[in-house]
């Protein structure tokens, strides 16, 4: 693992995430400056996330077909410059495209960026994880930061904003990528032919991956929507306890990627993800469960523990089944299997107003199920090329 181009590929996708959490921290000084309402509001969350799901895959097929890393920062600055122009624009059109434009620009930083990041990391599971928490973090510091410049400036002062990418960007050139990714070289399991070893794509396996991503996403967006609901208006907690208990649920979940990782570095992917799964759909049970905010915290806390520790094993998984299609790979699993759980939060809303969150977070758990039976169909894969002999073992012994 090479931890310095590790470390300054996660600074770039914190910064990278960083626009994105941006969207959902602007919308409430939209509302107040200029009078959207919720359902303009709801157009611009769509411009921003629905356009990058959607595109992602289309930037991984572009950079399978030829190494593109200079889309690492040219996605940052195109985020930075859409929320800028959004927060500084006149007009819900021009924001609307504004915010769109970003969310593309941070759909094209993930694939090559993934890559790089995958092989920088070379086998390590872990260089996965803290790549994937440098998106957690940087999405956290979106509101804060939103906060900080909007709400001191108003919308006008929204060209700061693009103050952090502009300086990641200038590293970025100084640096001048010191890395080239060449198709990090990913291969089927031991006992495959030599031709498999060349470069075999496993279809089936990763249609089952993007399965279990799927109905991962699902109960997951229904999480971070119901948590609020259900802790203000069914167990009568404070707006201010149901945030700080969201913010756990982010804060469990980073913890959750590094364990994650670690755990998979030391016995295996699928030790990862079975666990994590074996434990979901238990939590979020006890949080249908809970009667009051502190074992519904200590659930929430759970639930994001558990749900994250699959979550960079299956990055690196999905590429590896797919070793010629890497880009496209990391693109379909966290961008447009990702989408899933958005465009099913409404069902699972109109599901809540029938018979409460309760019933909706219960469901979201049954769906769970399905990832839970999914992933102990999924069967391990590793480049031999970085296989050591502590790995070798794991993969015998996981195979038996």
């Amino acid at each position: 693992m090479k931890r310095g181009q590790v470390a300054f590929l996660t600074g770039t996708h914190v910064v990278n995430d960083l626009y994105q959490g941006a969207v959902p921290a602007l919308l409430p000084f939209l509302m107040s400056e200029r009078g959207y309402s919720y359902s303009a509001v709801a157009g611009i969350t769509l411009a921003a996330t629905g356009l990058s799901s959607l595109t992602q895959p289309i930037f991984g097929m572009i950079v399978d077909r030829r190494q593109r890393n200079w889309l690492i920062p040219a996605g940052f600055l195109v985020a930075a410059a859409g929320i800028a122009c959004a927060a500084m624009s006149s007009g819900y059109l021009l924001t609307w495209v504004c915010v769109a434009i970003a969310g593309i620009g941070i759909s094209a930083y993930h694939p090559p960026a993934t890559n790089a990041a995958r092989a920088a990391g070379g086998p390590s599971q872990f260089a996965m994880s803290a790549f994937s928490v440098g998106g957690t973090v940087g999405a956290s510091l979106a509101p804060p930061l939103v906060t900080l410049v909007v709400g001191g400036l108003g919308l006008s002062g929204g060209y700061l904003l693009a103050v952090p990418a502009i300086v990641v960007g200038l590293l970025w050139t100084l640096q001048k990528p010191w890395y080239r990714y060449r198709g990090y070289v990913m291969a089927a399991p031991i006992a495959a032919t030599a031709e498999q070893r060349r470069g075999h794509d496993d279809w089936p396996a990763f249609g089952r991956l993007v399965l279990v991503t799927v109905c991962w996403s699902v109960p997951y967006v229904i999480t971070m929507s119901m948590a609020s609901p259900f802790l203000i208006h069914t167990l009568g907690s404070s707006k201010s306890v149901a945030a700080l208990t969201l913010s756990l649920f982010t804060v469990a979940g980073a913890v959750g990627t590094l364990v994650g990782g670690a755990l998979a570095d030391r016995y295996g992917r699928r030790i990862a993800i079975r666990a994590g799964y074996l434990m979901a759909p238990p939590a979020l049970l006890v949080l249908t469960l809970a009667q009051s905010t502190v074992w519904a915290a200590l659930a929430i806390a759970l639930v994001g523990l558990a749900m994250f520790l699959p979550f960079a094993p299956q990055v690196t998984l999905a590429q590896d089944y797919l070793p010629t299609r890497p880009g496209s790979a990391s693109g379909v699993t966290l961008g447009l299997a990702m989408s899933v759980g958005g465009l099913a939060s409404p069902l699972f809303g109109i599901l809540a107003d029938h018979v409460g969150p309760r019933g909706a977070i219960a469901t979201a758990a049954a769906v769970l199920v399905v990832s839970t039976i999914a992933a102990f169909t999924l069967r391990d894969r590793v480049p031999p090329a970085t296989v050591s002999e502590h790995e070798r073992e794991l993969l015998v012994a996981a195979e038996r």
